[in-house]
């Protein structure tokens, strides 16, 4: 199986911790070349000095947000031209939760500029050089809720799911460009995102976290949440040669947690 990505550079976004950086790792030991994304360049610094590397393979930082669509622009053409980028990891931190009859419209544009108009800020930035080398990845991580709503949690997912219809209109429209374009769907993974939900959920409840975490896992037939390195594992498949005929696909890494077939 062809696995290798030697020579190729790319992009992960919201890598300074969790899922991201766990992808960082995994693309740099399949041999790319990875620049992590994130706001906080310290913690950015950290990953780049934890990733695996031959000489061949040049890491680096990009210290961007990605609610500021102008100045992330600005950034990642930046980027390209200095190395055109062949990979691409959507990544991004949650909105809050809350019922979606309940939530405010800033809630809801909000979470849009920073996933959805993001995401496509950062494809026309790099879409040119993908073309170029009639190959390219895209791989967002979005979320079980695009199959499957999940209480609570009103505003991620009408988001998640705007972003799972822009990902495969784009998979058939660049499909022919050699770039594929998929979505990985984490289950209940330990993050700071699911840290975040544990509070909202034992604030809403009045139930104590572990109670709430219990109750989580009850509808998980692998009985634990996933490790970060679960999910970055599929993605660093996704974006290898050998998954080069996957494309507009929504695939979850869940622990057996959701219903549908």
């Amino acid at each position: 199986m062809d696995l290798a990505l030697h020579g190729r550079h790319a992009l992960v976004c919201g890598a300074s911790e969790g899922i991201g950086r766990a992808a960082a790792l995994e693309l740099a030991a399949l041999g790319a070349s990875v620049t992590v994304l994130a706001r906080r360049e310290a913690a950015l610094r950290e990953v780049v000095a934890s990733l695996p590397r031959t000489p061949a393979q040049a890491h680096a930082l990009l210290a961007a947000d990605l609610a500021d669509a102008e100045a992330l622009r600005a950034a990642v053409d930046a980027l390209a031209a200095r190395a055109p980028v062949h990979i691409l990891v959507n990544n991004s931190g949650g909105p809050p939760g809350g019922p979606a009859h309940a939530a405010p419209a800033a809630a809801y544009l909000a979470a849009f500029q920073q996933h959805l108009i993001a995401a496509q800020t950062l494809v026309q930035a790099l879409l040119p050089g993908m073309r170029a080398a009639r190959w390219g990845r895209i791989v967002n991580v979005v979320s079980t809720s695009v199959y499957e709503p999940i209480p609570n949690l009103g505003v991620s997912n009408t988001v998640r799911g705007a972003m799972a219809g822009w990902a495969k209109t784009l998979s058939r429209e660049l499909g022919g460009d050699g770039i594929t374009v998929n979505n990985v769907l984490p289950g209940y993974t330990r993050t700071r995102r699911l840290e975040q939900i544990l509070a909202e959920r034992s604030a809403a409840t009045g139930k104590r976290e572990d109670d709430v975490a219990q109750a989580m896992l009850a509808s998980v037939p692998a009985g634990r949440f996933a490790e970060a390195h679960e999910p970055a594992g599929l993605i660093a498949f996704l974006c290898s040669p050998a998954a080069a005929y996957i494309n507009g696909q929504s695939i979850a890494v869940d622990g057996g947690r959701m219903q549908s077939i």
